[in-house]
C-alpha cells in the first residue's frame, strides 16, 4: 500500500455508523455563512395558509429552484414539513439563483414573524452552507 493511502479498519468505522452515521462526523465541518436578509414573498397566494401557522422564529427553511414562466430565477421556500410557504422575492433572487445553479447549497432561517391582520410577514436570513 502506498504511503499516505487512506485506510479504514472495520473496527474503527462501526462505532461511527452505529452512533448516527457519517453525517455526524461531517456535521462539525459544516459552516453556514450569512449572506442576506429578506422576507418570504407570495404568502398571500398560498392555497393552504396552515403551513404558515406552524412557523417559529429560528426555524430552518429549505430553498429550491423552480422553473417558472414569470421569473427565471424563482426560488421556492419550504418549511420543515416540506410545505411551500412562498418564494425568495424576485428583486433579491438573481444572485442566489446563480449560486444554486452552480451547485451551491443555500438555506434560510426565520428571524422574525409579524402578523398584520390576515397577512403574515416572515423575515428570513439566507445562508450559504459551506463544507
Amino acid at each position: 500500500m502506498p504511503d499516505g493511502a487512506l485506510t479504514v479498519k472495520s473496527g474503527d468505522i462501526v462505532p461511527v455508523i452505529e452512533n448516527g452515521g457519517i453525517g455526524n462526523v461531517i456535521k462539525p465541518l459544516v459552516t453556514e455563512i450569512h449572506l442576506f436578509d429578506t422576507f418570504v414573498a407570495g404568502t398571500t397566494y398560498l392555497k393552504d395558509v396552515a403551513a404558515l401557522e406552524s412557523l417559529s422564529v429560528g426555524d430552518k427553511l429549505t430553498l429550491q429552484r423552480e422553473e417558472n414562466k414569470f421569473d427565471s430565477n424563482a426560488i421556492l421556500i419550504f418549511n420543515g414539513n416540506k410545505e411551500k410557504i412562498g418564494y425568495v422575492p424576485e428583486k433579491d433572487n438573481q444572485i442566489f439563483a446563480r449560486l444554486m445553479d452552480a451547485g451551491k447549497m443555500l438555506t434560510a432561517k426565520i428571524s422574525k414573524i409579524d402578523k398584520k391582520g390576515s397577512f403574515t410577514q416572515i423575515t428570513i436570513g439566507i445562508y450559504l452552507v459551506d463544507f
